[in-house]
C-alpha cells in the first residue's frame, strides 16, 4: 500500500486528535526510514513523535518494539517512552520525544561509542525464548524457532545465503570453505537467546550536548538472537578501526575474546551481503556486483 506524504500527515493528525481529544498545535514531518512515515507533534507542553506505516502487518513490528523497549528500560537502557500502539486507520506508534542531537554528528563520538557498547551489554543481558523475529513479545507458536539450529537453517537460511554468494563468485574458494565450516560448527553450538537491538549504530542514538546517551531509537529490527555475535556484526560494520575498538572497549570485550568471536562475526557480516548481491543480480547491475565482489574478496581490507 502506497501512502504519500500529504495523506500520511492527514492520518497523523487524525490519530492524535482521536487519542488526545483535541487538535495538535503542530504536526511536522521528520522523514522516516525505509517504510515508516515519522512526524513530530506538539500537544500543549508535550512533544510527541508519531510513526506510521501503510502496511497492515506492521502493527506486529510496533508491538515487538514496544515490548523490547519496555524490557530495555527495566535493564537500565535509555529508550523513548511508548505511549500508544494501534492499527487503525493505519499501524502507528506514539512516543514521547527525547531532546538531544543525533550521535552521528557529535564531535566526541569515541566516548559515545564506548557508552553504546556498555548499553549493548545491558541489552544482551535480557534473556528471551526462541530465536528470530518471533519471541516473547508474540503469542504465536507455529512461526517460533525454538532451537538455534532451526533458526539458522529455516529463518536465517545461512547455507542458502552462502550458496548465493558462491554462485555469483563473491568469495575466494578458501574463504567460502572457512565460512561453511564456521556455519556448520555454529549450528552445533548450544546458544542461550537474548534480546538484540539489530541496528546499534550512531544514527539511532540521541545524545546530550556533553555526549551522554539519552535514548537508543529504532528497535524495529530487534530480534532474539545469539549475543554478542549478531548485534556486533552489524554495529561494527560501518565503523573505522578506532571506532570499532571504542565500542568493544565499552562492551567489555578484550582482544582475546574478540579473536575468539571474529570467525562468527565475519560469517554474519559476510552472509548479510546476500540480499544486496541478489538485488544487484536481479537488476543486472554489473558495476554494483563488481564492487561487492571486490569488497568480499578483501580488496578494501588494508591489513594482512
Amino acid at each position: 500500500m502506497n501512502l504519500d506524504a500529504r495523506a500520511a500527515r492527514r492520518h497523523a493528525g487524525a490519530i492524535l486528535r482521536r487519542l488526545l481529544g483535541r487538535n495538535p498545535t503542530r504536526v511536522e514531518r521528520l522523514g522516516g526510514g525505509l517504510s515508516n512515515h515519522v512526524f513530530a507533534a506538539r500537544m500543549g507542553r508535550d512533544q510527541l513523535v508519531l510513526r506510521l506505516n501503510p502496511e497492515p502487518g506492521k502493527v506486529k513490528d510496533f508491538l515487538k518494539e514496544q515490548w523490547a523497549m519496555a524490557q530495555a528500560r527495566e535493564a537500565g537502557v535509555p529508550v523513548p517512552e511508548v505511549l500508544e500502539v494501534g492499527a487503525a486507520p493505519l499501524p502507528f506508534m506514539v512516543l514521547k520525544s527525547v531532546p538531544g542531537d543525533m550521535a552521528i554528528h557529535h564531535p566526541e563520538r569515541r566516548g559515545v561509542l564506548e557508552a553504546l557498547g556498555r548499553n549493548a551489554r545491558l541489552i544482551h543481558g535480557i534473556r528471551t525464548e526462541g530465536f528470530g523475529q518471533t519471541f516473547d513479545w508474540s503469542h504465536n507458536r507455529l512461526s517460533r524457532r525454538d532451537t538455534w539450529r532451526d533458526y539458522l537453517r529455516r529463518e536465517y537460511r545461512g547455507a542458502e545465503r552462502l550458496a548465493l554468494l558462491r554462485r555469483h563468485a563473491m568469495l575466494p574458494v578458501a574463504t567460502a570453505r572457512k565460512l561453511r565450516q564456521t556455519l556448520e560448527a555454529l549450528e552445533k553450538m548450544e546458544v542461550q537467546p537474548s534480546l538484540n537491538h539489530g541496528d546499534l549504530r550512531l544514527k539511532n542514538v540521541i545524545v546530550s550536548g556533553g555526549g551522554e546517551i539519552r535514548a537508543i531509537l529504532d528497535w524495529e529490527f530487534c530480534t532474539s538472537h545469539a549475543a554478542p555475535w549478531w548485534d556486533l556484526s552489524l554495529a561494527l560494520h560501518d565503523l573505522s578501526v578506532d571506532a570499532k575498538e571504542a565500542l568493544l572497549r565499552g562492551y567489555g570485550m578484550g582482544p582475546a575474546e574478540l579473536r575468539e568471536a571474529a570467525p562468527v562475526l565475519r560469517l554474519f557480516n559476510t552472509l548479510n551481503y546476500a540480499q544486496a548481491v541478489e538485488h544487484a543480480a536481479s537488476l543486472r547491475d554489473d558495476v554494483a556486483l563488481e564492487w561487492l565482489r571486490a569488497r568480499l574478496h578483501g580488496a578494501l581490507d588494508l591489513y594482512v
